[in-house]
């Protein structure tokens, strides 16, 4: 039963947490969101109500990764939530710490609250990169995991963060809440707010107009942002996920020529299909740190064990194509 059931969602204004709050509320839940300027919320109700006639029932506190306040209030009264905040910068920052402590310190507060408003169940947002950033091929499965010293910052934040939240619960191993944890790979899809703040909606929008004249040997695993919402979701609920890892990607790496393919013939003649070569990226990468955080990503072709993923939580992965071509239209028809 969702009825009277309250999810809180952290990063509510962000992409997958738009989408998360979708699906929450088409599932029944009340929805809260953490953001960290209150005047994004309209924003986030302008966007879901896209898909959701219940958008305007969404409260919202104003709360800050690296900060105390607000987050009493936020979980006060909550049953579960989605911990889906977290920084994310495509390039290699000047300071690991910018996104490390955000992540780290976030994730313990969060928890922290959580447990003592007696939120039964978290679900927290990790990645692949959490599991495989540090591996060249083969196949990675959930109870792998990436050594933080050998990945760059992003990764290295994510990893970190999500150890801090499986410590955290064995430090409190006779409390009643559970935590749960999905872990994505490259989200694609649509947004529903058509802004390209996002990185993956960002390289879209870059490839689409002709801003990226090359294209890097680079292969990830991706996943529909809609996906991961619905998987997010089915989490709170479902039986046997408590204390494990899911992975939310396609089973075999997807190369960004292949995005770009998928863009070129569906209607985006500008974007380039044009392979970048790898020393070339390799220079570009000493002077730029964007191109630098893509170095370690050059050539790598890592496969993911999804079978528990489908098994236990039902998913059906959307394909590529289909999520390519949605997300390219979001953002299109909100130049």
């Amino acid at each position: 039963m969702t009825a009277n059931k309250t999810v809180l969602v952290t990063g509510i204004s962000g992409y997958i947490g738009h989408h998360c709050a979708a699906e929450l509320l088409l599932q029944g839940y009340n929805v809260r969101g953490t953001v960290r300027d209150l005047l994004k919320g309209d924003t986030v109700v302008s966007g879901v109500q896209k898909v959701s006639d219940r958008a305007q029932s969404i409260e919202f506190f104003k709360t800050d990764l690296l900060s105390e306040d607000g987050w009493a209030a936020a979980m006060n009264g909550c049953d579960y939530v989605l911990h889906v905040a977290s920084p994310f910068i495509m390039g290699e920052p000047s300071d690991p710490n910018q996104l490390i402590q955000p992540a780290v310190e976030g994730t313990k507060r969060v928890l922290k609250y959580a447990k003592e408003a007696g939120v039964k169940r978290i679900v927290l947002t990790s990645s692949t990169v959490a599991i495989s950033s540090d591996k060249i091929g083969g196949i990675a499965v959930p109870t792998d995991w990436a050594e933080p010293d050998q990945v760059g910052s992003y990764a290295k934040s994510k990893i970190l963060a999500e150890r801090a939240a499986w410590d955290f619960m064995e430090a409190h191993t006779n409390e009643a809440m559970e935590l749960v944890v999905i872990n994505p790979g490259g989200v694609m899809g649509p947004t529903l707010t058509g802004t390209r703040t996002g990185t993956s909606v960002n390289m879209i929008h870059e490839m689409m107009q002709g801003k990226m004249p090359m294209i890097p040997d680079i292969a990830i695993g991706m996943v529909d942002v809609r996906d991961v919402a619905k998987i997010h979701v089915n989490a709170i609920k479902a039986d046997n996920v408590v204390g494990k890892r899911f992975i939310l990607a396609s089973s075999e790496a997807i190369p960004m020529m292949q995005i770009a393919e998928i863009l070129k013939s569906n209607g985006y003649p500008k974007v380039s299909t044009k392979k970048a070569p790898n020393f070339m990226l390799k220079f570009m990468a000493l002077f730029n740190k964007d191109v630098k955080g893509m170095v370690s990503f050059l050539g790598r072709k890592v496969g993911h064990d999804i079978s528990e993923t489908q098994s236990v939580l039902g998913w059906e992965p959307t394909p590529i194509e289909t999520s390519i071509i949605d997300m390219a239209r979001s953002i299109s028809s909100n130049p």
